[in-house]
């Protein structure tokens, strides 16, 4: 059990860091998208919102969720490749970014 809180407690942590990263590179925003952006069925809501509007508003709040009522978490989480190519195209430093969402792959898969 103390394994399984464990980590809860380092992606609780790596949520922390993602949500201070995203204000740095101020994507972060005062006013979430519309109810109909948000229901979006596409991965990454690619169809209704940009990267940083979808970790805002959607994984973010979904880890968090997860965390506080203690529930599994996904084994397996490949969120930096995207991270990565969103960077790339938007012309934006994103190397801490990117380094978080390695942490966050590595946290929810456990290879740390």
């Amino acid at each position: 059990m103390s394994a399984h809180f464990t980590q809860h407690q380092q992606l609780a942590a790596v949520l922390d860091d993602i949500r201070s990263e995203l204000q740095h590179l101020n994507r972060w925003q005062s006013q979430p998208p519309s109810a109909e952006a948000l229901a979006s069925q596409q991965p990454f809501a690619v169809d209704t919102l940009n990267f940083f509007e979808w970790c805002q508003w959607i994984m973010l709040p979904r880890f968090e969720a997860l965390i506080e009522q203690h529930s599994s978490l996904p084994g397996n989480c490949n969120i930096a490749p995207m991270t990565e190519t969103v960077m790339q195209q938007e012309g934006i430093n994103g190397e801490q970014l990117i380094a978080l969402f390695h942490r966050l792959d590595q946290t929810l898969s456990g290879t740390h």
